[in-house]
C-alpha cells in the first residue's frame, strides 16, 4: 500500500447524486430515543432523490418527517482512492400508489421482511468527495 497521502477533491451535486446511484447500498443516519442511529439500507436514486423501503416494525421507518442523512461511499482498501456521498433532508413516507409499485420494481428487499414502506429522501444538502492520488489531481 502507498503511504503518500491522497487529495480530497470536492463533487458537484450531480457528479455525487450520479455516484451515489451507482451503488445498491448505504447507511442512514437518524435519531432514536435522542440517541444517533444508523442503519444499512439497500436504496435508489430516482428524481435526485433517495428511495428506501422498509417494513412495519423497521426503526428506518420511524424517521417519517424527521431530518436524516443518508451515506454511501465506494474506497478501495488497497489503494485508498474512492468517493464518499452524504445526502441530507428530510425522510417522506411516499404514499401515491403508482409511485409506491413503481419503486417496488425499482427497489427489491435484500432481507426476508414484508417491505410495504417507501421512504423518499429529497437532497437538502449534497456533499460528496473524491480521494484521489497525485497523479490524478
Amino acid at each position: 500500500m502507498d503511504s503518500e497521502p491522497r487529495w480530497l477533491k470536492e463533487l458537484t451535486t450531480a457528479d455525487s447524486l450520479r455516484l451515489l446511484g451507482s451503488v445498491a447500498f448505504g447507511r442512514m443516519v437518524f435519531n432514536q430515543h435522542a440517541l444517533p442511529a444508523i442503519r444499512l439500507l439497500n436504496h435508489v436514486v430516482d428524481d435526485d432523490a433517495v428511495i428506501v423501503r422498509t417494513h412495519l416494525g423497521a426503526a428506518a421507518l420511524g424517521t417519517v418527517g424527521m431530518v436524516v442523512a443518508y451515506e454511501a461511499d465506494a474506497i478501495d482498501a488497497h489503494t485508498r482512492l474512492g468517493w464518499s456521498v452524504v445526502v441530507t433532508g428530510v425522510a417522506r413516507l411516499v404514499t401515491d400508489p403508482d409511485r409506491v409499485a413503481r419503486y417496488e420494481q425499482m427497489l427489491r428487499p435484500w432481507v426476508r421482511e414484508q417491505m410495504v414502506h417507501v421512504i423518499r429522501i429529497d437532497p437538502e444538502i449534497v456533499t460528496g468527495y473524491e480521494m484521489l492520488d497525485g497523479a490524478d489531481f
